[in-house]
């Protein structure tokens, strides 16, 4: 029988700031977030986010480090918002639906939000530390526990390890640009395999 991993909470409540550097944080988050959004990650640089953001860019250093800590932040808060929708949103992706339905839901949102944060999580996987950190091990808690209550039997661990592989931000966009896979293709995949995990 598979051991039941420990239950993680939502990432934690930021810290408080002044109300300045609030600003300038907002600020720099939407300017990147909408810069991203109309370019692509890898197009964007740290001169056009301040630019854009209308602070020096000696702002954005201070406020989140580096280009890089500036693209963690802006994953993470849209993360918080993904993992509270899966949480405590309506169903099918939140809960009050069957198990079934809401892993069936989980999965096609997941890829939705993988494909429109793709480099931003390419990126972040290349640190091994960022694939076993608390939202991703969130993740696998939440497909562990939706397997659990479908009656799925077994190695549960494993099979959620397996089923988030197809989730995978690189795997994702090699499907979809190497083998002209579509969300829908892939949604389609997820569900035959979590049908049959569940012996649907």
């Amino acid at each position: 029988m598979s051991p039941t991993p420990p239950l993680l909470p939502v990432t934690g409540q930021p810290v408080q700031e002044r109300g300045d550097a609030a600003r300038n944080r907002t600020l720099l988050l939407d300017a990147a977030r909408r810069l991203i959004g109309e370019r692509g990650a890898d197009a964007v640089t740290t001169d056009d986010i301040a630019s854009a953001a209308g602070v020096g860019k000696g702002t954005l250093f201070r406020r989140f480090g580096s280009r890089a800590g500036l693209m963690i932040v802006l994953l993470d808060e849209d993360e918080k918002a993904h993992q509270h929708a899966f949480l405590f949103g309506p169903p099918p992706l939140g809960p009050g639906a069957p198990p079934l339905e809401r892993l069936l839901a989980y999965g096609r949102e997941r890829l939705v939000f993988v494909h429109s944060h793709n480099a931003l999580m390419s990126d972040a996987n290349r640190d091994p530390r960022m694939r076993f950190n608390p939202p991703a091990t969130l993740h696998h808690r939440h497909v562990y526990v939706l397997l659990r209550e479908a009656g799925t039997t077994g190695d549960l661990d494993a099979q959620a390890t397996a089923l988030l592989a197809l989730l995978d931000a690189d795997y994702v966009h090699h499907q979809l640009v190497e083998r002209q896979e579509t969300l829908v293709s892939l949604g389609d995949a997820w569900e035959s395999v979590a049908r049959k995990l569940c012996g649907r």
